[in-house]
């Protein structure tokens, strides 16, 4: 079976900073979480309703999908349930396609980009 092409679909930084966040934390993607990687890994620090909103338009473009995870009394959420997050296959070329362009644009410009000359 021929492999499936997705829309280009071209992500803004968050967009790709949060896909590559619940890549990294595979099964354990919980909102809360990927908030920490970002923090963390990238130096970014993202509010709440900065990180639902974009998790939010993530699911509406088809490029991530969640399951509900139960909660446990331990977890400070009295027991709530929270969602797992996970890509897509279309999130998976999305991100391919925007590292991919970023990729090609810095090409050759390694040197500026570090801050020597060109």
């Amino acid at each position: 079976m021929a492999a499936r092409r997705y829309k280009k679909t071209f992500l803004g930084d968050l967009e790709q900073m949060i896909l590559l966040a619940i890549l990294r934390l595979e099964d354990e993607a919980h909102a809360v979480d990927v908030a920490r990687v970002l923090e963390d890994s990238a130096g970014r620090s993202v509010s709440r309703g900065a990180l639902y909103t974009t998790l939010n338009r993530l699911e509406k473009k088809g490029l991530l999908g969640w399951n509900i995870d139960g909660g446990t009394s331990h977890e400070g959420r009295g027991g709530a349930p929270k969602r797992r997050f996970a890509l897509t296959e279309a999130g998976m070329e999305a991100l391919r396609i925007t590292q991919e362009a970023l990729g090609a644009l810095a090409e050759g410009l390694e040197g500026t980009i570090s801050g020597g000359s060109r």
